[in-house]
């Protein structure tokens, strides 16, 4: 099989990829917010861990065979984050420990803010991602529901701004932030 078709192309697994990341991060912001009577973050356990998790990296290895390190790292490093998330979401773990592990993956989520070349708008997805993790991280450390619920509503956002840019790349709409280019979030 020619490898240009076994890999997918850069725009196509890397659309796919943020269109996963943002139906990701809307299912489990929208579970801590509580808005939504009877749906919980553990409710979004499924979908976190295949698409968030195994569609997320699966992509992040199309992505690096593709050359596209960035989201390579994004794909791969954030789908390790959603299994791991749903396998430990039964409270398998102390809450030391789960505060632990997101401060650790907030740190991942600040590289990727660091690093993202798309301008504000893929800064902004990763960013009010490391914001979220930093809240429910802290909220964990100090059993604090309110900030779990505040984790919920930045997770959320950050998971409409990338759904956002997904469709405007692959509907070729024009960006609201970024270089001035189509795509931005496509081409980080």
């Amino acid at each position: 099989m020619d490898n240009g078709v076994s890999a997918g192309s850069t725009a196509s697994t890397s659309t796919l990829g943020h269109i996963a990341l943002g139906l990701t991060l809307l299912a489990f912001g929208i579970g801590n917010t509580g808005v939504i009577d009877g749906v919980t973050a553990a409710n979004s356990v499924s979908l976190a861990m295949y698409l968030g998790g195994l569609a997320l990296f699966v992509l992040g290895v199309l992505e690096y065979r593709g050359g596209n390190g960035f989201n390579g790292t994004a794909f791969a490093g954030l789908g390790t984050f959603w299994f791991i998330w749903a396998n430990g979401a039964d409270g398998k773990v102390s809450a030391d420990a789960a505060g632990m592990f997101l401060v650790l993956f907030a740190m991942l989520a600040l590289t990727l803010t660091v690093a993202a070349s798309s301008g504000l708008f893929g800064q902004g997805v990763y960013g009010l991602f490391t914001l979220s993790l930093l809240l429910l991280a802290i909220g964990t450390f100090a059993e604090n529901d309110g900030l779990a619920k505040a984790a919920g509503w930045v997770a959320a956002l950050s998971g409409l701004l990338a759904w956002y840019g997904a469709t405007a790349a692959l509907a070729s709409w024009p960006m609201a932030f970024g270089k001035g280019s189509r795509g931005a979030v496509a081409a980080s």
